[in-house]
């Protein structure tokens, strides 16, 4: 069993719902982000750590601009190979990579998911690649014992969600809304219907993303049967609003995240 794999069961067994916790890596500087990781396992589950990318079509005005400030300050595929490293020398933290297809194609499929196995990595999130074009990367993920976490989205048809559910491990993220990643008020009325739909199938975790941004949040959508909320643009926010304070910056991540994770933990 993954990392992954056996932080849900953990979980599940004290009647938790999972924190999973999304930055950018490299963001605002690569050396700053295995200090951010430390902070966010204080209270988060799991981590995921986007790859920047100077086009994230799934993603809003918030993790653009921490892709770009990422990107100004050097961060590259192999920095975040790095990162990987060096958050590992200290935690077992479950990592989740999200990334965009052509910068796994460059490297090569396979070559990509050997070398950031061996960094640490626990799973993958493409957010641009379809199930229906998924074998080449299901096949170098199960040889990794890497989980390929696919997306499930309010228009996604019956049919569709069976296809992803069955290729997918380690959990699968529903996409809350339609549109692209930020912070939202409140959720969308779509998402209760749809985590009931996706239970009905799924015989792996899922985790609700996309405008997840407060307890309240976290609370409504475990409550209606996800097993974790994941948070992204939220964090970044205080990231980007503490640049040039990172101490303060790390204060508040933690805060943060100690908010989130009451919230999932009372819950069930």
């Amino acid at each position: 069993m993954s990392r992954i794999g056996a932080k849900f069961e953990e979980l599940g067994g004290k009647g938790e719902g999972a924190l999973i916790a999304f930055v950018t890596a490299g963001d605002p500087k690569p050396e700053l982000t295995p200090r951010i990781v430390q902070t966010l396992t204080k209270h988060a589950d799991i981590v995921e750590l986007g790859i920047p990318f100077s086009d994230p079509i799934a993603d809003g005005p918030t993790i653009q601009g921490a892709a770009d400030r990422a990107l100004k300050a050097g961060t590259t595929p192999e920095t975040v190979r790095e990162v990987i490293r060096q958050i590992r020398r200290t935690s077992e933290v479950p990592l989740v990579v999200l990334t965009y297809f052509n910068i796994v194609f460059k490297r090569g499929v396979d070559k990509f998911m050997r070398d950031f196995a061996a960094a640490g990595m626990d799973g993958i999130v493409i957010p641009d690649l379809p199930v229906e074009e998924a074998g080449e990367v299901l096949k170098a993920t199960k040889k990794q014992g890497v989980d390929l976490i696919l997306l499930v989205a309010p228009t996604t048809t019956p049919e569709r969600l069976k296809r992803i559910c069955d290729a997918s491990s380690g959990f699968l993220y529903v996409v809350s809304l339609l549109g692209v990643t930020g912070a939202r008020e409140r959720l969308s009325g779509l998402v209760k219907p749809l985590i009931a739909d996706v239970r009905k199938i799924s015989r792996v975790p899922i985790a609700v993303g996309f405008g997840i941004s407060k307890p309240k949040h976290v609370k409504e959508v475990i409550k209606a049967g996800a097993d974790g909320a994941i948070v992204g643009s939220a964090f970044v926010n205080l990231i980007a609003k503490n640049l040039e304070n990172p101490q303060k910056m790390l204060r508040e991540l933690d805060q943060f995240g100690k908010t989130l994770k009451a919230a999932a933990r009372l819950t069930r």
